[in-house]
């Protein structure tokens, strides 16, 4: 399953990581970072409209390299002129081609948050994130047993961070919300096969209380996508490929919101 490869692969370069800067530094270095008040990416989902989190992504296990060309900032501080609500950075370097300074640039060159978009494993991460500026960061379900996954939560929490909390599934939505979870995410692809289906957001949109945000994740790519998963209650929706591969991202958000310049 591509889960266990990411996760192995994050692993194996953590212990490089961590020698590079140790544990403890990584926490100093975080904590010498002045907290974000208010938990500003939470509050950015928190709009009557439907927020746009845009994503900064250069390549995927399932499409491959997406952005040959990666002006990564520019491209963040046009999605903030464009009117996103929030950034979403990939930082996972092995199969998608991130980098924590993609997301430390951006996050210094944009006044909206930024999530870290990454396969959490270890607190390691978690202070890294704060360091490197990071609003929010991902917790993915199928990734972390409860014990984990709380434990993250809380740490994150403490560190005045967001958490996204990713589920694919009826009882992943459970454990989000047992674990306390602020925000809850569902990606709508399929991590064994990678097949996509919009209606996995619209059918476990009903689990979650509304006090909750819920971001929809995956596979958006037309209005009548984005017109379906507003009708289903959804408070935001996380755009990657078709905003990356769209030459006029302007006309692309317009479109997907509904803005006609007829």
């Amino acid at each position: 399953m591509i889960l266990d490869d990411l996760t192995a692969a994050v692993a194996k370069r953590l212990v490089t990581d961590k020698r590079h800067i140790s544990p403890q530094e990584m926490k100093q270095n975080a904590l010498a970072v002045p907290g974000k008040e208010g938990f500003p990416f939470e509050a950015a989902l928190g709009k009557p409209e439907l927020s746009f989190i845009c994503e900064v992504k250069r390549a995927s296990p399932s499409k491959g390299l997406i952005a040959p060309e990666f002006p990564y900032v520019d491209i963040a501080r046009e999605y903030e002129k464009i009117g996103a609500a929030a950034i979403s950075c990939l930082t996972e370097r092995d199969y998608f081609k991130g980098s924590t300074r993609y997301l430390q640039e951006i996050a210094a060159a944009v006044t909206i948050p930024v999530l870290r978009k990454d396969f959490i494993i270890d607190e390691y991460q978690i202070y890294e994130a704060r360091a490197i500026g990071a609003a929010a960061i991902l917790l993915i379900c199928a990734v972390l047993d409860d014990e984990k996954l709380v434990r993250f939560f809380n740490l994150a929490q403490e560190l005045g961070l967001s958490a996204l909390v990713e589920a694919h599934d009826e009882r992943e939505v459970q454990r989000a919300i047992a674990c306390g979870a602020r925000i809850i995410g569902v990606n709508n692809r399929n991590l064994k096969d990678f097949t996509v289906s919009l209606d996995t957001s619209c059918r476990l949109r009903a689990l979650v209380p509304p006090q909750i945000r819920f971001v929809a994740e995956s596979g958006i790519r037309t209005r009548a996508h984005v017109d379906k998963l507003r009708q289903h209650g959804v408070d935001a929706v996380l755009i990657g490929e078709t905003l990356m591969r769209s030459p006029d991202k302007q006309a692309m958000i317009d479109e997907l919101r509904g803005i006609s310049h007829g």
